[in-house]
């Protein structure tokens, strides 16, 4: 034995990310740069450990009727396939066919923040998306069938008490589809995520983190490969 196993290295996974979003917490005195803090943490463990067909950055989400979405704290998109994301000076703008999922981050949960991510999800799910037929060598596969948009909330710490209960799950029951929240982290208490029946389950978790990382990743690959994008619909907004 090397001294190396996966319950050292998983653990140490949460532990690396909770302290870094606690220390954000306790020394960042103005809470815009307090926000950007946290929101960084949360998109490094993206970045780091989501396969490398997928990208995690602070977004815009655009379709191609021209209509754009709030701006999402984080977006997970996909670069395998997708053609092309605007960047200018730390602005991204991605189409709405390569988006994966959404998350807002923010420093503690209460039912005020829920609503507030739900109505960004919700700007993200109502942009119009394209679908083409897939070529291949013996012809063409029908259109992808579009898939679900996932929506997160991420968090250190929840304002509730108990943090996994009643409240949050009465909060999270509200609205319809386009505004619901499919999976959640409070990273100092545990997890929570929407389950085949509509309901939610709430995880009390002290490696919440890590815990929250591998169920994305599961429902990632349930979603399988974004559309193939109608990149002429775009491209007749380009006026000369």
């Amino acid at each position: 034995m090397t001294g190396w196993t996966l319950t050292t290295l998983l653990a140490a996974l949460h532990d690396g990310v909770k302290q870094r979003l606690q220390i954000s917490r306790d020394t960042i005195g103005h809470p815009v740069l307090k926000g950007d803090a946290s929101e960084a943490v949360w998109l490094d463990l993206l970045a780091t450990y989501l396969p490398e067909r997928y990208r995690a950055a602070r977004a815009i989400v655009i379709d191609s009727e021209n209509r754009a979405s709030e701006q999402l704290d984080i977006v997970v998109f996909d670069r395998q396939y997708s053609p092309f994301v605007f960047q200018h000076e730390g602005v991204n703008v991605i189409p709405a066919e390569s988006v994966y999922a959404v998350f807002e981050a923010k420093q503690s949960l209460d039912a005020a923040q829920v609503e507030y991510a739900q109505k960004k999800i919700a700007s993200v799910r109502a942009l119009h998306r394209t679908s083409l037929p897939i070529p291949h060598a013996g012809g063409t596969f029908d259109p992808k069938p579009l898939s679900w948009i996932i929506g997160g909330v991420l968090t250190l710490e929840s304002e509730w008490k108990p943090s996994l209960g009643e409240p949050l799950s009465a909060a999270l029951a509200k609205g319809d589809d386009q505004t619901r929240i499919d999976i959640g982290c409070i990273a100092a208490q545990g997890l929570f995520y929407r389950n085949d029946r509509g309901g939610y389950v709430l995880v009390p978790h002290e490696k919440a983190a890590t815990a929250f990382l591998f169920e994305l990743i599961a429902r990632l690959q349930d979603s399988a490969t974004v559309p193939m994008i109608d990149i002429r619909a775009y491209s007749r907004w380009l006026v000369q």
